[in-house]
């Protein structure tokens, strides 16, 4: 018999909010995060918009030491593992060798690799910091959380591009459920707003490069040209229900469904076709026990890519069929975060989460101009109240990961 999991603590840094309700405020209003790129000069570069975490301090979070050893994404995660950990009141409950870390990044400390490069070619070898390597490195966010609050199980980070956090949260969901740990603590982090990643996103064509802030993110708006990148880290505790119960934690939702597929397809491009992100769907659904009667609420993935959003349409519609997906409230919060890439899946299945807890959807902001290969109803540009009884929160990452989670109020 498998364990039922609840999520009992959540935590946000975020372009626009660094905690839960901030961030909250600005989805539903459609305060758009996005701005001039500050941490360098663009002159020469294709994009040169991004939305950055704004008036963030390390230092009520972490020690001194740990700050100038660490790179800003783990920094990140820590913050926004500390607001969750609070928020759940969990320490101190459970056996630490119960209790894990799945945290993912896209990315990890490309800051510091950028730096440290930097120091090689101007001033030799002998000048690269012995904390080189334990601050780039991809899971270094998901092993200083565990340290940080004693947990002695698994610490693993999912590094699976965009899909990272939401492969994070649904493996961490697989993991409780079958006894492997009490709670987790779960979610992804990312800070590439960088000369190399702008650059290099930028190149590939990726990105979008609107100089106006308000028209930069645009999902599943036919004026789309690619995403506007976003930084930051989500973090949800996920826990044994029966053990929640027991001592008394407040429950968001109910983690009741995931879905985890590959299109096989190419390193970048999603399948046209959609099979796997509707895969990643439909398994999700079938998981949740999804029925007619249910209320349905998608924080789609939505990067306000020309191939992506019209993918997505193609598998909500597939995963649903064409008749039920037109019923479904879809809506993309990239609109205001811009794309947090591996922080992505973890924010925005907090957002939904929040959605179905409070009644409202929040909107697409920027969709004015929907394209017709995105003909479902994605709540464009202002807020919707709606009473939901299931939230998916989807995912889509470069070499064709797909992922789902599934969301109900926990009875």
């Amino acid at each position: 018999m498998m364990n039922r999991v609840v999520i009992t603590g959540m935590g946000v840094i975020s372009p626009v909010g660094n905690e839960v309700d901030s961030f909250w405020e600005s989805l539903v209003n459609g305060k758009v995060g996005i701005g001039p790129i500050t941490r360098f000069d663009t002159t020469g570069y294709k994009a040169t918009l991004a939305a950055e975490v704004k008036g963030f301090d390390p230092s009520v979070y972490m020690e001194r030491s740990d700050i100038l050893h660490s790179d800003l994404y783990t920094q990140f995660g820590i913050a926004a593992a500390a607001q969750a950990v609070e928020d759940s009141g969990i320490l101190g409950t459970v056996n630490p060798e119960r209790m894990a870390v799945y945290f993912g990044t896209g990315i990890g400390g490309m800051q510091t690799f950028i730096d440290e490069t930097r120091k090689l070619i101007e001033k030799g070898p002998r000048r690269i910091s012995p904390f080189f390597i334990p601050m780039t490195i991809a899971n270094m966010a998901a092993g200083m959380i565990a340290i940080r609050f004693g947990c002695k199980g698994a610490a693993m980070p999912s590094v699976t591009a965009c899909a990272s956090g939401t492969n994070a949260i649904g493996e961490a969901l697989r993991a409780i459920r079958h006894g492997y740990a009490d709670a987790i603590i779960a979610g992804g982090a990312e800070a590439t707003i960088t000369e190399l990643a702008v650059g290099g996103f930028g190149n590939m064509m990726a990105l979008s490069t609107s100089t106006d802030p308000m028209a930069a993110s645009l999902p599943f708006d036919k004026r789309r040209g690619g995403f506007v990148m976003g930084e930051g880290a989500g973090a949800l505790i996920l826990e044994n229900y029966e053990h929640a119960k027991a001592r008394g934690a407040k429950i968001y939702a109910e983690i009741c469904g995931y879905g985890s597929t590959c299109d096989a397809y190419h390193i970048t491009a999603p399948n046209p076709e959609a099979e796997g992100g509707a895969r990643a769907i439909s398994d999700a659904l079938q998981e949740a026990g999804i029925t007619e009667e249910d209320r349905v609420y998608i924080n789609a993935h939505g990067t306000g890519t020309p191939l992506n959003d019209a993918a997505e349409t193609i598998a909500i519609k597939k995963s649903f069929g064409e008749e039920r997906a037109r019923q479904v409230l879809i809506s993309s919060t990239k609109g205001v975060t811009g794309h947090m890439l591996g922080a992505a899946g973890a924010v925005e299945a907090i957002a939904a989460i929040l959605a179905l807890n409070k009644g409202i959807v929040p909107p697409t902001a920027g969709l004015t101009e929907p394209d017709p290969a995105c003909d479902l109803d994605y709540v464009p540009v202002t807020a919707r109240e709606s009473s939901l009884d299931l939230v998916l929160s989807t995912s889509l990452g470069f070499g064709g990961h797909n992922a789902c989670v599934a969301f109900r109020k926990a009875e």
